[in-house]
């Protein structure tokens, strides 16, 4: 403890364990904002917690080393120690390897044009949310640059929604000169796996071949992927940028859902 204890008595350390601080404390105010403003999910808890121990430790180092040898003096609390720091580093280490395979996945343009599949995402009483909003823009641009492939709009209506996140879709890109006789309605899912399957059954039913490009925020793109090559789909991914206030904890969360994916995969 002794040795800990010199370690962080510096002014240097003592600096550099109060930056850090205070930006774990700025990011835990982040998680919880996002949570309040947008929707609370795993990834703002989980965000929260490492946030707010990772800022108690550089801010009290003191109190936290006392807290940590108090525990190390006991068997039970040395076991729980371990464990804790086993967790630990497993849980980085999946989360960099999850974050790299996510970076990859974001675009990945097809040699020639594709259909294209929209995923849908919040309604909101006003119309589409912000994350939905940047979603309609990708599509735009992937649609006006290939005039000749149609679109599905994909998403269902939720209890607390004014019209089907679809019905959304096709408004926002009608309303910036796309041809509703390429917009194609997909209104009945309520997950990204149903996203999926639903939207295939209407590739299938039209003739058109097992690809499309999936256009989704770039957080959500490798576990759309995932779910897509499970069902058949030969796909592709442009991306929406989301609002980068709100991307931490949507990235956070995905890592959750993407490790759920390889877990069932398996």
């Amino acid at each position: 403890m002794r040795m800990i204890t010199e370690m962080v008595k510096g002014t240097l350390p003592r600096l550099c364990l109060f930056v850090l601080g205070i930006i774990s404390a700025a990011f835990f105010l982040l998680f919880l904002v996002s949570g309040i403003t947008a929707k609370f999910h795993t990834g703002n808890a989980a965000g929260m917690a490492v946030s707010a121990a990772v800022a108690f430790v550089c801010l009290f180092p003191d109190i936290a080393a006392k807290l940590f040898f108090k525990a190390a003096g006991t068997r039970a609390g040395r076991v729980l120690l371990v464990l804790f720091f086993l967790l630990a580093a497993v849980s980085v280490i999946l989360a960099v390897i999850i974050s790299a395979f996510m970076i990859r996945a974001i675009d990945k343009a097809p040699e020639t044009p594709s259909n294209v599949i929209v995923l849908g995402c919040r309604v909101k009483d006003n119309g589409a949310s912000l994350m939905l909003e940047k979603r309609i823009e990708a599509a735009y641009e992937y649609l006006s640059a290939n005039p000749d492939v149609i679109c599905i709009a994909s998403g269902g209506k939720g209890s607390d929604e004014p019209m089907s996140e679809a019905e959304c879709i096709r408004d926002g890109l009608v309303n910036r000169g796309i041809s509703p006789d390429r917009i194609i309605l997909e209104d009945k899912s309520t997950n990204t796996y149903e996203n999926i399957r639903n939207s295939l059954e209407i590739i299938d039913s039209i003739g058109a071949e097992r690809r499309a490009v999936i256009i989704t925020s770039e957080f959500h793109q490798l576990r759309a992927s995932m779910i897509s090559k499970k069902q058949g789909l030969e796909c592709y991914s442009k991306s929406s940028h989301t609002f980068l206030p709100l991307l931490p904890s949507y990235w956070v969360r995905e890592w959750f859902a993407v490790a759920y994916e390889w877990v069932k995969a398996g």
